[in-house]
């Protein structure tokens, strides 16, 4: 794919330049093309886990955005696995939903919120690159959705649980291998490649080509930009040695123990067809002791 020009990484945009207002057609785009509806933020409400240093490598809520029917949206980039990471999801979830409801708000103030999971890891076995989840209850003996009726308003309203309950998108970059044809398999190219095509036509990604360019940045922002690249690399460097040093350890100790069974097996045999014990200690590698209680 030709590129003109080199785009930021979707991980650092996320953290710095699409907080910004003059900025906000990019992740509008993004998340309309990704929700299946028109999303026009309203305002980007800070967390506690929006770090912007150089040691937050281990990233947690990126953005907490609001759209016009005043759901939240939480994306969260991460680059690394993380132990018990669907549980830390689920906490995620549940505070953003209690820090926008004071005490003493009637429940019908708490907010919808999607959670969107953008991962550079493996998380687990499965041949997509988008899984998405939200709560349905199904009939056990009949099939059928469970539609619930409420008052809101003086009025009586029916609603799916789903209507209620959060929403989970996870979309596993490393995945997508696909020719990128839809305005979803674009984006996730660009959140793979850094690649944005000349034509695209793919809402936020036109903006993006203006907004995200690596040389629009000053010489400090650059610099703190690949310096940012070079921790990714370095960490994931790190932990790939780790594993591979763990699976090493295992095929070692996995070797030794299949040896140990072979020379038991071995002696056991010589036994049954009565081979002197001297014979067996030196062709088994085994003690007198050992040979006896087999």
């Amino acid at each position: 794919m030709e590129q003109t020009d080199r785009y930021i990484r979707f991980d650092w945009a996320i953290k710095r330049l699409l907080r910004q207002k003059a900025n906000f057609s990019v992740l509008e785009g993004f998340l309309t093309v990704l929700l299946g509806e028109e999303v026009k933020i309203i305002e980007i409400l800070e967390s506690e886990g929006n770090q912007q240093t150089a040691d937050d490598k281990f990233n947690r809520v990126d953005i907490k955005a609001k759209n016009d029917k005043d759901e939240i949206i939480i994306i969260e980039v991460q680059n690394t696995r993380e132990l018990y990471y669907l549980e830390r999801i689920l906490y995620g979830v549940a505070k953003a939903i209690t820090e926008h409801i004071s005490l003493g708000e009637r429940y019908y103030e708490v907010k919808k919120i999607y959670s969107i999971s953008i991962l550079y890891f493996d998380i687990g076995k499965g041949n997509d690159y988008l899984y998405h989840g939200q709560n349905h209850f199904v009939g056990v003996h009949t099939n059928d959705c469970l539609e619930v009726t409420t008052k809101e308003k003086d009025a009586l309203v029916h609603k799916l649980p789903a209507e209620v309950f959060p929403e989970y998108f996870l979309i596993r970059v490393n995945e997508f291998n696909k020719v990128a044809v839809t305005p979803l398999e674009e984006w996730v190219e660009y959140l793979k490649t850094g690649c944005i095509r000349p034509d695209t036509k793919a809402p936020g990604l036109k903006e993006a080509r203006e907004k995200l360019v690596y040389y629009n940045m000053s010489k400090a922002e650059r610099q703190a930009y690949d310096e940012h690249l070079s921790a990714i690399m370095i960490q994931n460097d790190v932990l790939d040695g780790a594993k591979l040093e763990g699976r090493m350890e295992g095929l070692a100790e996995g070797l030794e123990k299949g040896l140990e069974k072979g020379r038991i097996e071995v002696a056991r045999n010589m036994k049954k067809l009565g081979v002197p014990i001297e014979v067996i200690i030196q062709s088994a590698g085994l003690s007198e002791k050992d040979i006896e209680i087999l």
